[in-house]
């Protein structure tokens, strides 16, 4: 199997920009002091970063590395459903890069990881984390499992059938509006069983999906 193809953002170098490969990228960056440069998995992240700055990346990168699987708690508290999974999302400004996940509540275990995505909002990354775990469990088949989340926003936003962020769309975030508008999309047209739940943040503490930057 070929191995999967590579950007480079240059942030500062003797060219900054985005390369398609290590050797441009390393003719940018080697031997220049306080070169600022890394990897994606794809044009439109690597995009999105370079508009940003290494600075957002950084921070969002640190944050990522110190996160570990939340022990389970649902053992102290009856009440929580063991079964479920749990959604959050995180912003490192506003606007600023975006990501979201979600956990499953017994273990800590990661379900899916998003992001960074650049131009978002904390609303946003908690509503689409919210609409990517129920989308999930119905292409899978399951209507049973409880979802937690902390957002009252997010969970509005969902039984209002539709975001209301007052974001302003620019070339920047268009990935976000994207993602923002194809979660509209599919729960105008989709039945939600699976129940959503309001995490108990004041009694059961941080949600097991939070990551961690309070």
């Amino acid at each position: 199997m070929a191995p999967r193809r590579k950007y480079y953002v240059v942030w500062q170098g003797l060219s900054p920009g985005i390369y398609d490969s290590w050797e441009e990228c390393q003719a940018q960056v080697e031997g220049f002091s306080g070169a600022r440069y890394k990897a994606f998995p794809d044009i439109e992240s690597a995009t999105a970063a370079f508009r940003g700055s290494y600075e957002d990346q950084a921070t969002l990168l640190i944050a990522m590395s110190k996160r570990k699987p939340t022990a389970s708690i649902f053992g102290e508290f009856p009440e929580i459903r063991s079964d479920a999974w749990a959604v959050d999302g995180a912003c490192s400004r506003v606007p600023g890069p975006i990501e979201y996940q979600c956990v499953e509540v017994a273990n800590g275990q990661t379900v899916f990881h998003v992001g960074p995505l650049a131009g978002g909002t904390n609303n946003i990354a908690e509503y689409l984390a919210l609409v990517h775990a129920l989308a999930l469990l119905d292409q899978r088949g399951d209507h049973s499992r409880p979802i937690y989340s902390d957002s009252r926003t997010a969970l509005a936003w969902l039984r209002n059938r539709h975001s209301k962020t007052t974001l302003e769309r620019t070339p920047e975030n268009a990935k976000v509006f994207e993602l923002l508008q194809r979660a509209d999309r599919w729960v105008a047209t989709h039945q939600l069983f699976n129940p959503v739940l309001k995490w108990d943040t004041e009694n059961w503490g941080e949600i097991p999906a939070d990551f961690g930057r309070k």
